[in-house]
């Protein structure tokens, strides 16, 4: 990858659109044409579809601590959201809880957080109309930002805790937003940092070991928080700490986390009385079926 910063993303902006670089540099490393790059994104772009489209609120995780909850979501609802953000929190669910019920899912940037970029870009493209052309522009954007993100720090729970798996996707998705709405390449950058300044520190504490509480309903915030911040950023609102440096920030926080909340299911939820319960069932019930 020829991009090892945002600074660097942000250059070569101003050769091209944003997207077109991260293509032209998908394609310099896979040694593709463009049409063979496109085309695997579009692939992506209709498997995250097809799991909204597929989501059976009558499905159950293996454990019974996800699934259904999307469902909860549909409709007008009780007067504290607007029918979009019910939407965005509805769709953040529904991915994590396909996650978390051995669906068919696209990890973006993992399978943790994969609830996040759907969840913001679908019902926008629904509200707004959008082509799926520049649905998959945004993907490229999603992509290029996550690529200096996972060599500069982390996208991994167990390397560098929930940070770098729902704090990244949120950075990504806040990222794409702001392409989509017409945003500058320094407005991207901005919606970025904001997104991970405000997950900064958040740990990865699985109860039971499994990518269900509190996973799922952290993609809801990710996915919200990224709208936040795409709007503070298109608005004018800029991080004082710039991208790059706050991409460190994030790996260096990652690293000084302990292990008991890298993933293990040892602190956080996981180490509460009742998340210690969830666990010996799940033991339980695993050795039951051997």
């Amino acid at each position: 990858m020829a991009f090892h910063s945002v600074e660097a993303l942000k250059r070569a902006a101003g050769e091209f659109l944003l997207w077109q670089a991260v293509q032209a540099d998908d394609c310099r490393d896979s040694g593709s044409p463009e049409e063979d790059s496109w085309k695997k994104m579009s692939s992506l772009w209709a498997a995250m579809k097809e799991t909204q489209q597929a989501y059976d609120p009558d499905s159950r995780s293996r454990s019974g601590l996800a699934g259904g909850d999307g469902a909860r979501l549909e409709g007008p609802g009780v007067g504290l959201c607007d029918l979009f953000l019910r939407q965005i929190i509805s769709a953040a669910l529904k991915g994590g809880e396909c996650n978390a019920c051995m669906k068919r899912i696209v990890a973006a940037p993992t399978a943790g957080a994969s609830g996040v970029l759907p969840a913001v870009l679908i019902p926008l493209q629904k509200r707004d109309r959008l082509s799926d052309e520049v649905m998959i522009q945004a993907l490229y954007v999603a992509a290029g930002f996550g690529q200096v993100i996972a060599q500069r720090a982390s996208i991994s729970g167990a390397e560098g805790g929930c940070q770098a798996e729902v704090g990244s996707a949120s950075a990504m998705a806040a990222a794409a937003l702001v392409h989509l709405k017409g945003g500058t390449a320094g407005q991207m950058a901005n919606a970025c940092a904001l997104a991970l300044a405000n997950t900064l520190g958040l740990v990865c504490d699985p109860v039971g070991g499994l990518v269900e509480v509190p996973c799922v309903t952290r993609n809801v915030m990710g996915a919200v928080n990224a709208l936040s911040c795409a709007e503070m950023a298109l608005s004018g609102v800029e991080s004082r700490i710039p991208c790059d440096e706050v991409i460190d920030a994030m790996g260096a926080v990652g690293a000084a986390l302990p292990s008991s909340l890298r993933e293990t299911g040892q602190g956080g939820l996981a180490a509460t009385p009742t998340g210690r319960r969830f666990a010996e069932r799940v033991v339980t019930e695993s050795e039951g079926e051997t």
